[in-house]
Parts: C-alpha cells; sequence; structure tokens
C-alpha cells in the first residue's frame, strides 16, 4: 500500500534520531501544523500492547494509536526545547507550533515525562538541543 505525500507545510525527510518531519514553509506561531490520528482504542487495549511506540493518551479511557504510516504527525520528534505542542481538546490531538519555525527546521515537541523516561532516557536522548549540549560539554577542558 503506497502512502499519500503529506499534506501541509512540511516533509518527511532524515533526521538525527530516524525519521522526521521538517517545515517546508514557514510556520508562524500559534499556527495549526497538523492533527495525530489513528484508531481509538481503550487504555485496557494500551496494557496489552506495552511497548508500543506511537500511543498518545487522550483521556483516562480512551488511546490514539499513531502508528498508521498514513498519521504524518508519527513522525514529528522529540525536542527537549521543541517549536510545537501537542493539545487535546474534544478526543482530538492537534499540534500547533510555539515558536516561529522556518523552512528546513525540523518540528519537535516535548513526548512528556513518562515516554521520555521509558524510550528516550535509557538511550539517551538525541534531539537537537542536547546534542547542541553535549558537543559544547565536550569541547570545554576539565
Amino acid at each position: 500500500m503506497k502512502t499519500k505525500p503529506p499534506e501541509g507545510p512540511f516533509r518527511i525527510g532524515r533526521s538525527p534520531t530516524g525519521l522526521g518531519l521538517f517545515a517546508t514553509d514557514v510556520i508562524e506561531k500559534g499556527s495549526f501544523i497538523i492533527e495525530y490520528v489513528g484508531p481509538k482504542i481503550t487504555n485496557e487495549e494500551v496494557q496489552r500492547r506495552r511497548n508500543t511506540r506511537y500511543l498518545f493518551e487522550i483521556s483516562s479511557r480512551w488511546t490514539i494509536d499513531g502508528s498508521p504510516r498514513w498519521n504524518t504527525a508519527r513522525y514529528i520528534n522529540h525536542g527537549c526545547r521543541p517549536n510545537a505542542q501537542a493539545t487535546v481538546s474534544r478526543g482530538r490531538i492537534r499540534i500547533k507550533a510555539i515558536k516561529r519555525i522556518k523552512p528546513g527546521d525540523e518540528i519537535t515537541y516535548n513526548y512528556g515525562k513518562n515516554y521520555f523516561e521509558t524510550f528516550i532516557e535509557p538511550m539517551g536522548c538525541k534531539c537537537q538541543s542536547c546534542e547542541r549540549k553535549r558537543a559544547k560539554q565536550a569541547r570545554v577542558p576539565t
């Protein structure tokens, strides 16, 4: 099955963390970027899918399974200093810009403490701000 190209001011491309979503046009602060979509599953079902990385909890009862490739928002990577934010309203997950995003910039949002501690921290965060911080520390003589 072919996936259709993303519809919006972005493209899927190579990122230091794998695939990512990159701006192709200027995205102004406060602008809607994309909706995180997928089948709605019960949190009981989530317990059976323990290590799935694309689950996004929308309430105490429901979670969106964002794993289908047609969910273009799944390509947005974690950032410790993100330029976007996910908000949940009426069972929908909307990604909005919290800073002006220039063409070529990777679109990122903070995945939250639980996800970070479970999936990112054990491997070391590879977001742009953490990579810069590590590079800066490596240059500083001790």
